[in-house]
């Protein structure tokens, strides 16, 4: 499978894996998402972007650029199979996750930014951008979201 990743079956077998015979790289879950573990740091979100399957690998790894040029101090982690992104002492305020025909990114504080980012959440203040392949990002745009969203008061997971 493309990036070294194999996919999980419905039974929790490897079914890339035990056909070819590989044992090695992450497990992509349903929708495609990369199955890493759980870590604080710069690498557990790089081990996530670079298992990313496909064209979400080279936008993740754009997303990742914009939010540490936007917040140079930012922390990261990688906590129930997504990066969060984070201030310390203030929680986190972004994640990503892929899903099968885009990558969610989910804003915790989301309808205080300006403009709102598109997409609702059950979540109260979570709002949702989303990205597919083939679309333009608006860098700028999601720079601004990202500076926005760092001067908010963070979720605490």
């Amino acid at each position: 499978m493309a990036n070294g990743t194999r996919t999980k079956t419905g039974k929790g077998t490897d079914a890339a894996g035990a056909a070819a015979g590989e044992g090695e790289g992450p497990v992509l879950l349903s929708g495609g998402n990369p199955q890493i573990a759980k870590g604080y740091g710069d690498a557990p979100v790089q081990a996530y972007i670079a298992a990313m399957p496909g064209w979400k690998s080279e936008v993740g790894h754009r997303i990742d650029a914009l939010i540490v040029a936007a917040v140079p101090e930012v922390g990261k982690a990688v906590k129930w199979n997504s990066p969060f992104y984070g201030l310390e002492g203030q929680g986190w305020f972004l994640s990503l996750h892929c899903f099968t025909k885009y990558i969610k990114v989910a804003f915790f504080r989301g309808t205080a930014l300006e403009p709102v980012p598109p997409e609702a959440s059950k979540s109260g203040d979570t709002r949702y951008f989303h990205i597919h392949e083939g679309e333009a990002l608006d860098e700028k745009q999601f720079a601004s979201w990202v500076k926005q969203a760092s001067r908010l008061p963070g979720e605490k997971m």
